[in-house]
Formats: C-alpha cells, sequence, structure tokens
C-alpha cells in the first residue's frame, strides 16, 4: 500500500509494512533524557543483572512508542492515532556493543469500525525471536 490508506480501502487480515528497528545503548542513553527516566536498569548492567535481568533493558514506552510508530508511519501520521495500548510481555535486552538489538514490528487491521470510520490494528512485536509486547492494539481514524 502506498500514500496514506483511506477508509474504505482497507479491510480485515490486511498487512501493514513491517518495520525493523535496532535499539542501541546510545538510544537509550538519549530517551532516558528525554522522558525523564533514568532508571539504572536502562544503563547499568550491574543494577540489572541485580534486580534479576539478564543485562540492560530497553524502556518499555520505548518499545512500545515504536509499536506505535509502524501503525503511525502507516497512517500518514500520529494525529490519526487515536489509541494505543500494549501489555509488556518480555524485556528487550539491548547489548553492550555498536549494533545493538532489533525490534521486528509486523500489524494488520484486525477490525473496521464502519460507523466511526476508524480500524484496530494488531502490531506483533518480536526481539531475540521472542515476543515482547503482548495485546498490543491501535485504534486509527481513516478519511
Amino acid at each position: 500500500m502506498t500514500g496514506t490508506p483511506q477508509f474504505g480501502t482497507v479491510a480485515v487480515g490486511d498487512q501493514l509494512p513491517a518495520l525493523t528497528v535496532r535499539i542501541t545503548r546510545a538510544q537509550l542513553v538519549r530517551y532516558a533524557g528525554a522522558s525523564g527516566d533514568f532508571n539504572p536498569i536502562h544503563w547499568s548492567r550491574r543494577v540489572a543483572q541485580q534486580v534479576g535481568l539478564p543485562d540492560v533493558i530497553a524502556h518499555g514506552m520505548l518499545t512500545m512508542a515504536q509499536a506505535g510508530r509502524i501503525v503511525s508511519d502507516w497512517a500518514g501520521g500520529p494525529a490519526a492515532v487515536r489509541s494505543l495500548e500494549s501489555r509488556f510481555t518480555r524485556p528487550v535486552v539491548v547489548p553492550d556493543d555498536e549494533d545493538g538489538v532489533e525490534l521486528e514490528l509486523t500489524a494488520v487491521i484486525a477490525a473496521v469500525d464502519e460507523q466511526a470510520r476508524t480500524v484496530r490494528v494488531d502490531v506483533t512485536a518480536r526481539s531475540g525471536g521472542q515476543t515482547v509486547l503482548s495485546r498490543c492494539r491501535a485504534v486509527v481514524a481513516l478519511d
């Protein structure tokens, strides 16, 4: 699909273009500064391991923001996204190297509301072969 989707041209089962993003430790530092979330589990391996994590993990809201990105990119911008919800299933472990970790995002139209002219998009987020978000859903208004 190219351009901004129109309401009458989408259907349940339509796949959105897949998105793969890299999350690096440098991004975690920038996100911490922007969000004010300086919890050391997002930058200190020692602290992360002390609380039972395998290593430094990405901020949950950074992961969820990337899930929102696959939807807003498809919808022509964030203004079309009416809601976004998710549950955090597993942490995204970010190695201490330049490559970081891949977050693979796929999405599908799961419901169409004719009256509201909205669609519900279900997003799957995977890292390291495992699902990291569950019940990840967005409602998008289309023209």
